[in-house]
Order: C-alpha cells, then sequence, then structure tokens
C-alpha cells in the first residue's frame, strides 16, 4: 500500500495564471506559500517560508482563476508530483508541484467560498481518462 497526499492551507505568492489544454481543458497554477515559526535555543524567533507550486484542472482550476488573488488564504488537498524538462539551454530541469484534487478557499468576504469541493479528482474534461490528468505535453505551460 502506498499514500500520496499533501494538505497545505497558505497564501497566494500571486493571481493564477490560467490556461487551457488543445482539448479545452483548463488548467489553473500558482504559488501559495506556508510558514513555520518557531523559537531557537537562545529564544530567538526563527521562521521559515516553503513555496508550493499548485495544479488545479477542470472547472475547479477555473474557478481559481476567477475568484483567487494574491495574498488570499486557501486549503489544497492533494498529490505530490515530480517531473522534469529540458531548459533553453538544454538543462536539465526538475519541479514538484502539487495536483490539488480539492481546492477550498478561506479568507475574505466573511466567509467560506468553495472552489467545487471533491473527495477525488473531478471526473470532468481534464480527469475523464481515467481519472489520471492529461500528460505533460498537453499542458500549455
Amino acid at each position: 500500500m502506498s499514500v500520496n497526499k499533501v494538505i497545505l492551507v497558505g497564501n497566494l505568492g500571486k493571481d493564477p495564471e490560467v490556461r487551457f489544454t488543445n482539448s479545452g481543458s483548463a488548467v489553473a497554477r500558482f504559488p501559495i506559500a506556508t510558514s513555520e515559526v518557531w523559537n531557537d535555543r537562545d529564544g530567538n524567533r526563527q521562521e521559515r517560508t516553503e513555496w508550493h507550486n499548485i495544479i488545479v484542472w477542470g472547472k475547479q482550476g477555473e474557478h481559481c482563476g476567477q475568484y483567487l488573488a494574491k495574498g488570499r488564504q486557501v486549503y489544497v488537498e492533494g498529490s505530490i508530483r515530480n517531473r522534469s524538462y529540458d531548459d533553453k539551454n538544454g538543462n536539465k530541469r526538475y519541479v514538484t508541484e502539487i495536483v490539488a484534487q480539492r481546492v477550498q478557499f478561506l479568507g475574505g468576504g466573511g466567509g467560506t467560498r468553495l472552489a467545487q469541493q471533491t473527495e477525488s479528482a473531478p471526473a470532468d474534461d481534464a480527469q475523464s481518462s481515467g481519472g489520471q490528468p492529461p500528460t505533460d505535453d498537453d499542458v500549455p505551460f
């Protein structure tokens, strides 16, 4: 048995970027920051911020593009995906991304707004191929 699940609550580092695959499926991308605060041995306050690249497919991705903006707090539940690509100079680059299955908008507006809350990957256009997102070749980034 294996499990690949991540839960994050953080703030958007920039507005979501929404694009569409050749087949018309939406894919939203945005970074979120999570911070950890602690006191070191000398009692000095320390803080570490981690950045996470989020990918959201289908209608849920479209909703993220419509309702999320830089600074907004968001709950993301998904899985970790590592991939590599060759940059313009031919160097191999590695990227770690969170492919979101559930996104919940937090803070602002006096309440919580849901982007399409599902326990598993949405069965709409981007996920209709057996529950898997399109291949990296389909991603318009």
